[in-house]
């Protein structure tokens, strides 16, 4: 099974992740218009100069709902997503898309009780050949409820892998805390997938699943993923910090499709980088993504773990993106 995101909807996530409602109520007019600049009025005319037979009493306007007590509500449904353009899908810091470009995108239905579901997908390519249109796509359903004060995320992704075999989908839970400390923003992560197939320890050896003939044909492995991660907005700029760091924990060879969701068994994850949002609804991004998976010790996946100019594909690299939201 191939590595991927969720990211976060990154996720996650990802993750992650999240943008303006597109059914979202208007904003009260008088918030738009901002405090009352007393200056700006004029000053009070002459109450001793007469009065003209014409004039008025000017009448205030009427505030219609405000008068009826029927104040516009927010909506109950809100859908948010987003488009991005990256210079490689790393998911959990390995790469899925052979370290070239990836085109991804995905949207989100809330509902005000905190129910969502939502969609996320991408092109993969190397390690995440899969058949069909050799692409991902994750289906999303949770539910976020405030705890204390921070948030609490739990829910269900579906990894999926259109017109590819079946044997390699999956589905994981996940439950994420999230609160503030301070001007820090954090966010800790538990994703656990029963055992499932897709996960199984099929193949012992890279050289061993490029022959096709499994070493445990069937089998099924569960898997674990903990993460943390910390942001922080630069106060009066557009810019935000971020760090990550994750640890899988799942079988040692690779699954039915020669992949595997935590290589070499054991394995730390680990990035940082920034967010600069130049102009609303527009977010240019870049991270530092590493693993603690040496050449060495990843050799007995090869040439399964590598690009087709046979790097490792879990190695450090520098990771460009831009994302458009709504």
């Amino acid at each position: 099974m191939s590595i991927r995101i969720a990211p976060t909807i990154s996720a996650a996530a990802l993750v992650a992740c999240f943008a303006s409602p597109a059914f979202a109520s208007e904003t009260d007019a008088a918030t738009l218009a901002g405090p009352v600049d007393e200056t700006a009025i004029p000053a009070t005319t002459d109450e001793t100069a007469p009065t003209p037979a014409f004039a008025t009493r000017a009448i205030a306007p009427i505030d219609l709902a405000t008068a009826t007590g029927q104040e516009e509500a927010a909506p109950a449904i809100t859908v948010s997503g987003s488009a991005t353009l990256t210079s490689d899908y790393r998911f959990r810091g390995v790469s899925q898309s052979d370290e070239g470009m990836a085109v991804q995108g995905g949207f989100t239905i809330a509902h005000e009780s905190g129910f969502y579901v939502g969609t996320w997908g991408s092109n993969l390519a190397g390690w995440g050949t899969f058949g069909g249109a050799n692409m991902e796509l994750d289906l999303i359903a949770g539910f976020k409820a405030p705890v204390g004060e921070g948030t609490l995320d739990a829910g269900i992704t579906w990894y999926m892998y259109p017109s590819g075999f079946s044997n390699t989908d999956f589905a994981e839970l996940y439950a994420k805390l999230s609160g503030s400390v301070g001007p820090v923003s954090l966010t800790a992560t538990v994703a656990y997938a029963p055992k499932q197939e897709a996960l199984g320890n099929w193949f012992f050896t890279g050289a061993r699943a490029q022959t096709g003939v499994p070493n445990d044909a069937g089998d099924t492995e569960d898997n674990l993923y903990l993460a943390g991660d910390a942001v922080y907005g630069i106060a009066d700029t557009p810019v935000t910090l971020k760090a990550h760091i994750g640890y899988s924990d799942g079988n040692p060879g690779l699954g039915p499709n020669g992949t595997s969701v935590a290589p070499t068994g054991t394995y730390f994850d680990w990035s940082i980088g920034a967010d600069i949002v130049p102009i609303e609804h527009l977010t240019l991004s870049v991270a530092y993504v590493d693993t603690d998976i040496g050449g060495a010790e990843s050799a007995y996946l090869f040439p399964n773990f590598a690009t087709v100019a046979g790097n490792q594909i879990a190695d450090a690299t520098v990771v460009f993106s831009i994302t458009a939201s709504f």
